[in-house]
């Protein structure tokens, strides 16, 4: 090597070596070089994030139906044909991911105070339910129109996906005193899930694809929240024996106790089955143990068992946290990209079992605000969520789950941003935090 070059060599070295400790300044005073922001977030930040998505999201999702033909914008339920659609946004307000939105707004309403989160869900649940009705009426193209009809999915479910989350968020909002009149829709996606979804023989909600007789973990989500909200509003045991019935099935088949984290897919023909650990999934299935427990009467003999898989659920999954905040794509496989819906699912399940009283504060809190804080730096200015995973069926390869597109179009990363935030809101309301020794801790009250 030529001694020019050498010396430039020495030049780089140095001053990198220089860049990264000040020979000035004593080492306990040097600042950790964060890559998202490290820290107690301040209540008034994080309102500041959900009403970032709050203005995007009110823009984007129209309450409108549109005469195709015409091009016609109206409300009016009486001008519904086998012309209408909705009208377009950004995302569609009867999906599953936008029973998560609601529900979402609902607790953000509850925890922030701030009503305008709850008049988003009741302008939106009204339109839906004053035209529901108008839908059901037999046209001359009805059969021709039913296929492709907006409401389609709400009103003749098919699948969990099509009633599960929506028939969970509007019975909330009934619970939470909305005048919307959302029973006849909820009570029919209800009668779906009970009695009409595919199941295996021992009762275990199924699907049959992508082969006979398959578990799905996102089906915890889709189908339990409902039934353990139809527990609560009726307070008929039956919903809440069918609740636990189906989390614990579903954890004996598809949990890794040693791990403490479910495999995305389960196959009854297979004897063996591929784990492969989707964070999103797991997401679903952390949710819904929070979602149950806090309807669950405390005297049911099953309450026990939910609480203690959570509780191994809640250890596995912080486990697999990365130094950043977020978790990847596939849990354990740290070569898989960071993932923000998964991410934001598990701030809010953390958050809500902390503030339960499930989970020890003090071991879980300082992670749910590094996840928050990691959420945070993908809301955009315009209140777009980006690097959520796009819609992901089910696979026994991992390159399937590596190399699924993110976008902030992905109507998943919504929901789970706003419950994040509210629940969030409340734990910094709940408990109090100190930076000690350059970390974040919690204190006693």
């Amino acid at each position: 090597m030529k001694f020019s070059s050498l010396l430039l060599v020495i030049v780089i070295l140095a001053q990198f070596v220089f860049a990264q400790t000040d020979a000035t300044t004593p080492l306990h005073l040097l600042k950790p070089d964060y890559p998202i922001p490290y820290g107690i977030p301040k209540p008034e930040e994080v309102t500041a994030v959900l009403n970032r998505v709050f203005g995007y999201l009110d823009g984007v999702t129209p309450p409108a139906f549109v005469n195709e033909k015409t091009g016609e914008v109206f409300t009016d339920a009486t001008k519904i044909d086998q012309n209408t659609i909705l009208q377009r946004g950004d995302f569609r307000i009867v999906s599953y991911e936008w029973g998560v939105t609601y529900a979402g707004m609902l607790l953000a309403s509850e925890t922030t105070g701030d009503p305008k989160y709850r008049d988003y869900v009741e302008k939106r649940l009204g339109f839906i339910a004053n035209a529901a009705a108008s839908f059901r009426k037999p046209t001359a193209h009805y059969e021709e129109w039913e296929g492709r009809m907006p409401l389609r999915n709400l009103l003749n479910p098919r699948a969990l996906d099509d009633t599960g989350a929506m028939s969970a968020a509007m019975i909330k909002a009934k619970r939470a005193g909305s005048k919307a009149d959302v029973q006849p829709i909820f009570e029919r996606g209800l009668n779906h899930i009970m009695t009409g979804q595919h199941r295996l023989a021992d009762g275990t909600l199924a699907r049959n694809r992508p082969q006979a007789n398959t578990l799905w973990l996102d089906d915890m989500f889709m189908g339990v929240p409902a039934i353990a909200q139809m527990g609560k509003l009726t307070g008929d045991n039956k919903y809440y024996d069918e609740a636990c019935k189906q989390v614990l099935s579903f954890a004996a088949k598809m949990f890794n106790r040693e791990k403490g984290v479910y495999m995305h897919g389960w196959v009854e023909s297979m004897s063996v089955h591929p784990e492969f650990r989707w964070a999103r999934a797991n997401g679903w299935a952390f949710m819904t143990e929070v979602e149950l427990l806090e309807v669950l009467p405390e005297n049911h003999p099953q309450r026990p068992q939910i609480l203690q898989l959570l509780r191994e659920h809640a250890k596995g999954l912080a486990s697999y946290q990365s130094g950043s905040g977020f978790w990847h794509q596939l849990l354990d496989r740290p070569d898989s990209y960071l993932e923000t819906s998964a991410t934001a699912i598990y701030a809010y399940s953390f958050a809500r079992a902390i503030n339960r009283g499930w989970i020890d504060a003090k071991a879980y809190a300082p992670a749910t605000l590094l996840a928050w804080n990691a959420v945070t730096s993908k809301v955009n200015a315009k209140g777009q969520v980006e690097g959520t995973c796009v819609g992901t069926g089910m696979a026994f390869d991992p390159a399937f789950y590596y190399h699924r597109p993110i976008s902030p179009f992905a109507a998943h990363g919504y929901g789970p941003v706003l419950l994040a935030g509210a629940e969030v809101f409340a734990l910094l309301k709940n408990k109090k935090f100190e930076i000690n020794d350059s970390s974040v801790q919690v204190l006693d009250k």
